[in-house]
């Protein structure tokens, strides 16, 4: 578990009997974990937060039990179908207790880069420390997905993980932009929200197009080129340049899976929208210092090296 999550420091009073069960379910850059466990309490203090800062954005859905999370001297409860957001940039304690004696707790968690969320920082931060419901709104479909993810018998190929990775990411969006959207009061800047979420939801699923640029993207969402600028004008980086780091990213995780080493290179950068082989490799050199085959024949002695 430790090994999925950030670094912290794990503690229970069952320490000679502890019974729990695990398992991680890798979905591209986000990880769903599935437990069961006895009481315990998860501490990511001021001093591993110091040490070690992957960045990323816990959620848990309780199932049964309850959970009180504690930031300084802020303290807030949560039951079945509650949903707890923590970050990994800010110390927190979560105490787990199991609805009854013997018995114990269940939740599911799933891991994200907050870089994946497409929101500003401030508003990820917003939502920790509150209790989310997972009952209604964008939170009972985030609690039905990571219950179906839960199961089992729950099949699912390898084709299938970009897709739940991108319906993950969109719920986990919708779920945090409806919490802040409750003490908004600037319907204006809402609606220009909410179209550049749909926006990069439509980047994130039309990567494969070799089309898709600012003017197919303006041109689905009936608004000009000049205008779809306008949108992005404060954000790090351009529509044009997230599309291209995105495709990028997409071929450069593609390269370095096993399973796809009979996939030639072109292939595979056809996969994410690059017509011209010439054109990938420049700008995959210029993203990652190495060209794609040099990135395909070093990435299992790297992953070697970590593991």
């Amino acid at each position: 578990m430790l090994g999925s999550l950030s670094p912290m420091d794990v503690r229970s009073p069952h320490r000679e009997d502890f019974r729990a069960e695990l398992r991680v379910l890798e979905l591209g850059a986000l990880s769903v974990w599935p437990a069961s466990y006895q009481a315990l309490t998860f501490d990511r203090s001021p001093r591993l937060v110091r040490e070690a800062d992957p960045e990323t954005c816990h959620v848990l859905l309780v199932l049964s039990g309850e959970a009180e999370a504690s930031w300084g001297k802020s303290r807030v409860g949560y039951g079945r179908y509650d949903l707890l957001t923590t970050v990994s940039s800010a110390p927190a304690r979560v105490r787990t207790e199991p609805a009854e004696v013997g018995g114990l707790v269940r939740s599911v968690g799933v891991e994200v880069p907050r870089s994946a969320i497409p929101l500003p920082a401030g508003q990820v931060d917003r939502v920790v420390g509150r209790c989310l419901s997972g009952r209604d709104g964008p939170g009972a479909l985030l609690a039905l997905t990571l219950t179906q993810l839960a199961r089992r018998n729950s099949a699912y190929r390898a084709a299938d993980v970009p897709r739940l990775e991108l319906v993950l990411v969109d719920l986990l969006t919708a779920l945090f932009a409806h919490a802040c959207d409750a003490e908004s009061a600037q319907p204006a800047e809402d609606r220009k929200r909410v179209l550049r979420l749909r926006i990069r939801a439509f980047i994130r699923q039309n990567l494969a197009d070799p089309e898709l640029g600012p003017a197919l993207v303006a041109s689905a969402h009936h608004i000009s080129v000049r205008y779809l600028h306008r949108l992005f004008e404060d954000e790090p980086e351009t529509v044009a340049d997230s599309i291209r780091r995105q495709r990028l990213a997409g071929a450069r995780r593609d390269l370095s899976d096993p399973a796809l080493a009979a996939v030639s290179v072109q292939d595979i950068a056809a996969r994410w929208g690059f017509r011209h082989h010439a054109a990938f490799t420049r700008a995959f050199r210029g993203a990652f210092g190495t060209s794609p085959s040099g990135h395909r024949r070093t990435a299992p002695v790297l992953a070697a090296a970590r593991g």
